[in-house]
């Protein structure tokens, strides 16, 4: 199984070292063509300003929204979970507020019940959360009442990073999905 990560900026290298211990093939996605043949789809965190450049540039925007919506497991975590918005490549619906609980100092950990997939450690960094969810749209964690945690079809999306957890259980969703 291989599942492409986005690698234009953020720990994607982590992800992949995830994917690994599960068994998948991780491939490092710079490019359309690096999305040719994937049954999963990371883009990770980083800063959603500098992603959305790089998608621009190498011309990525058209060719993920394809892959997203041909149904393919797609994980967004942290500014993965802003680029996946309406706002940005449009494929989630809903829309998020950056850095919404505060700049790096004011980063935290936080026990989650993660709807499906049990109580989990989560790591969060300059996070975002979802300002507004269609209907469509499950709400499978929250902070504070904020989502933290959505999903939508083939596509999960996640405020903090699991790639910095012990546990694989979110990346795991992504490889059960492929296996569908």
């Amino acid at each position: 199984m291989t599942v492409g990560v986005l690698a234009l900026q953020g720990d994607f290298e982590a992800h992949a070292k995830v994917l690994r211990e599960l068994g998948a093939t991780p491939r490092e996605v710079r490019s359309p063509d690096d999305l040719e043949a994937l049954d999963g789809l990371i883009i990770p965190g980083g800063e959603s300003t500098t992603m959305t450049i790089g998608i621009e540039r190498e011309g990525l925007a058209a060719p993920l929204a394809d892959l997203v919506k041909s149904g393919v497991p797609t994980l967004g975590t942290c500014a993965g979970m802003i680029m996946l918005d309406r706002d940005h490549l449009g494929l989630l619906d809903i829309t998020t507020k950056r850095n919404a609980f505060g700049r790096q100092t004011r980063s935290f950990e936080a026990d989650l019940e993660l709807g499906g997939l049990g109580e989990m450690r989560a790591v969060f960094i300059r996070a975002p959360w979802v300002e507004d969810a269609g209907e469509g749209v499950e709400i499978l964690a929250e902070v504070d009442g904020h989502p933290v945690a959505v999903r939508q079809d083939n596509i999960l999306a996640v405020a903090f990073h699991p790639e910095l957890t012990d546990d694989p259980r979110v990346h795991a969703w992504v490889l059960e999905g492929a296996r569908v």
